[in-house]
């Protein structure tokens, strides 16, 4: 059973899935800045780990930002190329099992695709994702290690630095319960602590996030977001994004291996004849 392949060349990271009889197997990540060398190295550790013959091999599909530094066929096999859009969308659906939704791709910035069963659409994006983390923490608390970052942010209290809705008034809201966010930032205290500022920024970013995709979905008359990117494997987006959903009335779904969707869509467009 021949396989095909799926690499998401990104600008720090190449992600890398391979597809066999409709099966995932082995996604697998890789770190570099180098997009030529992260592809092959990424490539050779995938086929020596899963003991995969070149001759096994289908096609190899390439998305990503880096994808265009590859013009020619890898180790002369059948390589295409997949508009990224497209992949976040075919793989977004896949690994959620909807049949229709907005696809949030959260890398170092993050990007909105409307996926349905007729059409997939980029329908807009912010500057806000990874990139925002690691800078506004490399200012703030002088940590630019997301590792780093992440372990500060558990131990951290968002009360010292963000301003809740219960902290302005002592009457109910409709709809927003006195632990919403009313201001991010907006109260930071003097014994603020790296943990306290690290989670707040990781909240700041989840919540902008959450409530784009939240308006999208509004606007499309959708219900479902389907979160992917290198971002859903921080464990604050479990705990800081997807709560949201109680607060706009939208689902928020976190499907397994969702930080490979776009290597996923990348294979699935020649597997499904996408393109």
């Amino acid at each position: 059973m021949k396989t095909t392949i799926g690499i998401d060349l990104g600008g720090s990271t190449t992600k890398i899935v391979g597809i066999t009889a409709g099966e995932i197997i082995s996604p697998l990540l890789v770190r570099a800045t180098d997009p030529v060398a992260s592809l092959f190295g990424a490539f050779g550790k995938f086929v020596d780990q899963n003991h995969i013959a070149l001759s096994d091999i289908k096609k190899i599909m390439i998305t990503g930002v880096g994808a265009s530094y590859i013009g020619r066929p890898i180790y002369g096999l059948p390589t295409g190329h997949t508009p990224e859009f497209l992949a976040n969308g075919l793989g977004g659906l896949h690994l959620s099992q909807a049949t229709s939704g907005i696809i949030v791709s959260m890398g170092t910035g993050t990007a909105l695709v409307k996926a349905t069963p007729d059409k997939i659409e980029h329908i807009g994006g912010t500057g806000i994702g990874g990139g925002t983390i690691l800078g506004l923490a490399s200012r703030m608390i002088n940590i630019r290690d997301i590792d780093l970052i992440i372990k500060l942010a558990e131990e951290g209290t968002l009360s010292n630095v963000d301003l809740m809705v219960g902290d302005i008034t002592k009457n109910a809201l409709p709809n927003l319960l006195p632990e919403t966010t009313a201001s991010n930032f907006g109260r930071i205290s003097d014994v603020a602590t790296k943990s306290d500022l690290a989670l707040g920024i990781l909240n700041m970013v989840f919540q902008s996030i959450g409530t784009m995709a939240a308006f999208a979905l509004k606007n499309s008359g959708l219900n479902d977001a389907v979160l992917i990117g290198n971002l859903t494997a921080l464990p604050q987006c479990r705990t800081l994004l997807v709560p949201l959903s109680k607060l706009f009335g939208v689902n928020y779904i976190l499907p397994k291996n969702s930080e490979y969707a776009t290597a996923v869509g990348a294979a699935l467009a020649y597997e499904l004849d996408a393109l």
